[in-house]
């Protein structure tokens, strides 16, 4: 093999080193921002889901609330309170529905069905009582367990969604460790390849060009005795 020729392997060497960490700090990293991504972007979206119910739920509760003790005789809900009875059960609407098309845990999808199911016979109660067309006694009895029934289904799925958050987040932590650890031996295997040719290659160059001076050096020897 000629000199040139090993030129271009060795560089070429060097430079597959080069491309080798490159692509694979690429692949761990975008590896770690996907399952960054994931977490961000499913988890979180159901815990701001929940925590609009909640807020949508007391909402509701409180204009409820003030129907049942208005001292008006007919119990009839205020434009207040009617307003805010409204814009409640729009923001429930709004991230009840968003929650359902974003099931990513398992048994998620079972209590968003017993969310819907139990919203549905609230509601039902709700204008019912808004209406006045119910007893007062249906507000201890029906209003206020059906309303901690619907809160304990809202944190069962935020605690289902932040469990999620923090397994995989420490999945991705451990995934994180073991990408330092294998750019670290990648990395320890690389450099010893690179000191390996560093310290072959001016070798080799001492070595042919003592060849090729002891070949000059012949040649002219045997050009001076020739002439």
């Amino acid at each position: 093999m000629t000199l040139k020729r090993k030129l271009t392997w060795g560089l070429g060497f060097l430079f597959l080193i080069i491309l080798t960490l490159c692509a694979v700090c690429s692949y761990y990293v975008g590896t770690l921002g996907q399952e960054s991504d994931k977490i961000l972007k499913d988890n979180y979206a159901s815990l701001v889901y929940a925590r609009n119910m909640l807020a949508g739920l007391d909402d509701v509760k409180t204009s409820i609330t003030s129907t049942i003790y208005n001292t008006n005789q007919t119990r009839t809900m205020s434009d207040y309170y009617t307003r805010l009875f409204d814009s409640g059960r729009k923001l429930f609407d709004t991230n009840l529905k968003d929650e359902s098309k974003n099931i990513t845990e398992v048994h998620e999808q079972e209590y968003v069905d017993a969310l819907t199911q139990g919203y549905d016979s609230f509601i039902k109660l709700c204008l019912q009582m808004k209406s006045g067309a119910t007893e007062s006694s249906a507000y201890f009895s029906d209003f206020l367990p059906a309303t901690e029934k619907l809160k304990q289904l809202i944190n069962v799925i935020y605690d289902v969604n932040m469990d999620a958050v923090v397994r995989k987040s420490q999945a991705a932590q451990r995934d994180a460790s073991r990408f330092i650890h294998a750019m670290a031996m990648i990395g320890a295997i690389c450099v010893i390849l690179a000191l390996a040719y560093f310290w072959y290659f001016p070798v080799y160059v001492s070595s042919a060009l003592t060849y090729l001076s002891e070949r000059m050096k012949n040649l002219l020897a045997l050009q001076r005795y020739l002439t």
